[in-house]
């Protein structure tokens, strides 16, 4: 096991952006900037025991700056969407940065995955690099200084660890996710289509037209597009005539995942390629995951030499539900002044026979 590090490039700010490369007994590894806390590769073994890189992403920083479809980032201070870009917090109004439609998504513009973070620890007996940094009060229109922590860690069998931790000085929210798109047939090397995905969730967020604004209530998958309850490909239903499907292009919906409770880690979703055997478990506390499928991706220049398009990639992005700030039947992301934020996400890759 060893944690590596090495200089990835400047910003145009002229700052120097360090690369970490974790690497375990197996030869696996995981590579991650200081800038954004960007994941820019997790290179598994394949059936036949070579490396394949299972994440989209780009070879150079001038392109992680821009970023618009958030290769590899760590959102904060919320995932996904809020409505109208604000939401009452201790009974005052909260006023966001809007930067889709009137929505706020993802925190707004520069959110976290375009911060410089620091390091505050390199753990090589636990193969793990935690990178911090100290969020103003009002960036993006957040109430309160919020210190957050990201904690990478690549164990022995294969499973990259993510553990957000943070504590604000004020009453605030706190949602952070990774954006990783997965192609478990390597990245560059087409739609993911032809994947295999079973997703622990019975019920799913429906939302009320294109602007992916939930309605506010949970509803059954079962007989509808939006199953994986049971394995299925992720190309089978996703062009259905299905009017969730239509406002969306596709899915990009949140799950509401079994078995839900506070700090339970558990199995949530799996994905498979028969293409290379690669197969990836996610476990996580959270109570929802978004499942995006890449319907938005558009003549992306990514790794290699590589062209991403739409569909050559899908997150499983593990969260509070969408706009839950602002919807009392959701689970809360408000955290109180002194309150610890904490969440922990694992994606497990395994050779599946």
């Amino acid at each position: 096991m060893s944690v590596t590090e090495r200089k990835f490039g400047e910003l145009r700010t002229g700052e120097e952006v360090r690369l970490f490369h974790l690497e375990n007994a197996s030869g696996a590894y995981a590579e991650v900037l200081d800038y954004g806390a960007l994941l820019v590769k997790v290179c598994v073994p394949d059936k036949n025991g070579s490396l394949v890189d299972v994440v989209l992403g780009y070879d150079d920083l001038e392109s992680y700056e821009k970023n618009g479809c958030f290769f590899g980032a760590v959102i904060g201070r919320s995932g996904n969407r809020i409505e109208g870009g604000k939401f009452l917090l201790d009974g005052q109004e909260v006023i966001l940065a809007k930067n889709e439609n009137e929505n706020n998504l993802h925190s707004g513009p520069d959110g976290f995955e375009k911060k410089m973070w620091k390091v505050e620890e390199i753990a090589e007996e636990k193969n793990s690099l935690t990178l911090y940094r100290i969020s103003p009060d009002g960036e993006n229109g957040f109430p309160g200084e919020f210190r957050i922590a990201v904690k990478y860690e690549l164990t022995d069998n294969n499973e990259l660890k993510i553990t957000y931790q943070g504590v604000s000085n004020k009453t605030t929210v706190a949602n952070l996710t990774n954006h990783s798109y997965f192609n478990l047939s390597g990245e560059g090397s087409g739609d993911v289509l032809g994947q295999y995905l079973t997703i622990h969730g019975k019920y799913y967020t429906p939302v009320r037209d294109s602007q992916s604004i939930p309605t506010g209530v949970y509803e059954e998958v079962k007989g509808t597009p939006m199953d994986f309850t049971r394995e299925k490909t992720i190309g089978a239903d996703i062009d259905a005539d299905f009017q969730q499907l239509l406002y969306t292009g596709g899915y990009d919906h949140n799950y509401v995942t079994d078995n839900y409770a506070k700090g339970n880690v558990r199995l949530i979703a799996s994905a498979y390629s028969p293409v290379t055997g690669i197969a990836m478990d996610v476990v996580s506390d959270c109570p929802g995951v978004q499942f995006y499928a890449g319907n938005f991706i558009q003549n992306e220049k990514g790794k290699n030499g590589h062209i991403y398009e739409k569909r050559h990639g899908f997150c499983l992005e593990t969260q509070v539900e969408p706009n839950a700030v602002n919807v009392e039947a959701f689970h809360s992301p408000v955290i109180d002044a002194g309150e610890v934020y904490h969440s922990v996400t694992g994606y497990r890759f395994y050779v599946k026979k």
